[in-house]
């Protein structure tokens, strides 16, 4: 074979490959969801003369390429395989490996994201709770890097200085220290959040810095069929193993029910149907919402609890549910604090500030 031969055949072969997946591309249907990374994926934008005069249609025409291109999550995972394994990166994408667990680089410490943060705090303090009987404390979830950045070489954002920062701008709150209570394996292997079945201690500790008694409660775990492959495992396109997806029952909270405010409408405490859904995650308390009140028909007490909170507050909260009539979950990431008035009436309401180092440092979601 000649030459000239090789070098023809080479670029018809490269064309060959280059026009078939630009037309794969154009004809495949659009995918909506990346289920591997757990967000909607960027849709055909419309041209105009507007869009395409002031950037906006290159820009977004290239995020479309980029979420759609054929074989995408195949050619991630062979990306991220090649990086971690072959060329021994030390992440991928952000995520990296230590001790059996999956976790995230969140470096440094943005204090001004978390200066933000707590001035919102501070304008429900001043709002909703200054004035009343409500006893107030507050305790910082710490994520899993807390315990295995440093310890395995990877940055880590400072800890030390979050934690006191928190405590110093919230002067009006018991401060409540959870970190003798979790280790890196409180976590799902896969995922940022906290295993439910490892929280009864926390459980604990916050009911007895609260005063509260928690009734003699014995737990029956509840494994969810369907493989839990957390929000790392997607974002990292490495093959990790699943982790098992467990909730703690009991009579206590068989006999409680959950009123949805977005939908006006009563939920279980756990919506099993969730476990085979896009957030398995969301099987706690039906997932992302704004406004929760969980109610305990059986409670030996008329002590209510009212949670400022993220998402590590949909698995805790369940546990704490056996010392309270009511507990009030409220995300400000999805409600402004201006217009909780219209729904919470504070008097002398137990008030939990319930935040992971996670949100804090990244605190754009909280309106």
């Amino acid at each position: 074979m000649t030459d000239k031969l090789k070098n023809l055949l080479t670029l018809a072969l490269a064309a060959g490959l280059l026009y078939g997946f630009l037309i794969w591309g154009v004809l495949r249907p659009d995918a909506a969801l990346s289920v591997t990374e757990r967000r909607p994926l960027t849709q055909r934008p419309q041209i105009t003369v507007q869009t395409v005069l002031n950037g906006q249609f290159a820009e977004h025409f290239a995020r479309y390429t980029l979420d759609q291109f054929p074989l995408r999550d195949d050619l991630r995972a062979l990306k991220s395989l090649t990086g971690y394994y072959l060329l021994r990166q030390s992440d991928q994408h952000g995520i990296y490996l230590a001790q059996g667990q999956a976790a995230k680089l969140d470096y440094p410490l943005h204090e001004d994201s978390v200066n933000y943060a707590l001035s919102r705090f501070s304008y429900l303090y001043d709002t909703l709770l200054a004035g009343t009987d409500a006893r107030v404390y507050a305790a910082v979830v710490p994520d899993k890097s807390y315990y295995l950045a440093e310890a395995n070489g990877y940055p880590a954002m400072d800890y030390e200085t979050l934690f006191r920062t928190v405590a110093e701008q919230m002067p009006w709150a018991q401060h409540i220290d959870l970190t003798p209570y979790l280790t890196a394996d409180s976590y799902y292997a896969t995922d940022a959040h906290w295993r439910q079945e490892c929280l009864p201690d926390v459980a604990s500790a916050l009911a007895n810095a609260m005063g509260v008694n928690l009734a003699d409660t014995e737990y029956t775990e509840v494994t969810a069929d369907a493989p839990f492959y957390g929000v790392y495992a997607g974002q990292s396109a490495l093959p990790l193993a699943p982790d098992a997806l467990r909730c703690l029952t009991s009579a206590v909270l068989d006999a409680c029910r959950v009123y949805d405010y977005e939908t006006d409408s009563w939920l279980s405490v756990y919506d099993g149907a969730q476990a085979d859904g896009a957030d398995p995650y969301a099987l706690f308390l039906s997932g992302s919402k704004s406004l929760l009140r969980l109610e305990n028909p059986n409670a030996a007490t008329d002590r209510e609890l009212i949670v400022f909170r993220d998402s590590f507050g949909s698995s805790l909260a369940p546990l704490l549910a056996s010392g309270y009539k009511t507990i009030t979950l409220v995300d400000i990431r999805y409600l402004a604090p201006e217009r909780l008035p219209q729904y919470l009436t504070v008097t002398d309401q137990d008030v939990l500030f319930l935040y992971s180092t996670t949100v804090l440092n990244n605190s754009d979601a909280i309106k």
